[in-house]
């Protein structure tokens, strides 16, 4: 067992429309709670859908989104998601967007990191906007406490929002590469799991049933026909309104709108020669060679 001075260490607060990190400073960790982390966009509620298919065994009609809060999600009422959180007898699962160091790390605690290549991060997120309605702006603003600029609305030009977000990094949102690299560096960590999304795509039984072991969970042969047909893409889709944040209502079409195609490498057609080697180099740079590499293919971390 490593010494507690080896765990990683909270170093600052992140603030933002979207998050306040000081939630997590006397947050009551219990010895099996999981933690999923992502950027955003990555393949959160994903994990999130696995994880609750592995915890309940393969029950329909979790509400997946009420049970799994974004807990550093500034415009959620804290008390009232704390006391839910505390309230809850079966193994926790919560969700946040934060860097590791802006994050209270519990060497106690399970984590789940799950990543995916920045370019369909950013095709992702702009989807994911275009679609929020006027009133999830105005509340992400607009609720007293917000640090920093406001959220606003994204260009309507896909490759547009790119640019910007990848020479802003993560720009209107939080930085990509800090998220990403600060991860990274505690993939060593016998209590920290590294999932990349492409992986997830195209083996999704074997890494369920990595993510199984991760956490220590023991799933009888005869329920996992169930838990993989449950997180598959389909399922969420025509369950969306169990799986998605808030239960869809930010997004014109509902929760239906949220989950929306799942694939990788939309931005091939649009972005230029000089574009992917702009976005390559930073990458090499922010990450290094083997992160860099990872991010942008997948497999062992």
């Amino acid at each position: 067992m490593l010494q507690r001075t080896s765990w990683p260490q909270k170093t600052r607060e992140l603030h933002n429309h979207h998050m306040d990190s000081t939630v997590w400073n006397d947050f009551p960790f219990r010895s099996d709670d999981i933690v999923i982390a992502t950027y955003a966009k990555s393949g959160t509620t994903w994990m999130q859908q696995i994880v609750s298919q592995l915890i309940f065994e393969g029950a329909e009609g979790i509400d997946v989104a009420s049970l799994s809060p974004w807990l550093d999600m500034r415009v959620l009422p804290r008390a009232e998601t704390l006391a839910m959180l505390e309230a809850q007898t079966h193994r926790r699962f919560i969700k946040t967007h934060l860097p590791l160091d802006a994050f209270a790390f519990d060497p106690d605690a399970k984590y789940l990191y799950i990543a995916r290549d920045g370019r369909d991060v950013a095709w992702s997120a702009h989807n994911h906007f275009a679609k929020v309605k006027d009133e999830f702006y105005d509340l992400l603003n607009d609720t007293p406490g917000r640090v920093g600029p406001p959220m606003p609305r994204l260009p309507a030009d896909v490759r547009q929002f790119f640019i910007d977000w990848m020479e802003g990094d993560g720009a209107p949102l939080w930085s990509f590469w800090e998220n990403v690299r600060t991860w990274w560096h505690a993939r060593h960590l016998p209590n920290v799991m590294l999932v990349h999304f492409a992986d997830l795509k195209a083996d999704p039984e074997r890494m369920i049933r990595e993510i199984a072991a991760f956490l220590e969970i023991e799933v009888a042969d005869a329920l996992w026909p169930r838990i993989l047909e449950h997180c598959s893409f389909d399922y969420m889709k025509r369950h969306a309104a169990h799986v998605v944040p808030l239960g869809g209502q930010p997004w014109e079409g509902g929760a239906g709108t949220f989950i929306n195609k799942g694939t990788n490498g939309r931005w091939r057609d649009v972005l230029t020669a000089e574009d992917v080697s702009r976005y390559e180099t930073l990458a090499l740079a922010e990450l290094g060679p083997q992160c860099a590499n990872w991010l942008a293919n997948g497999g062992p971390a």
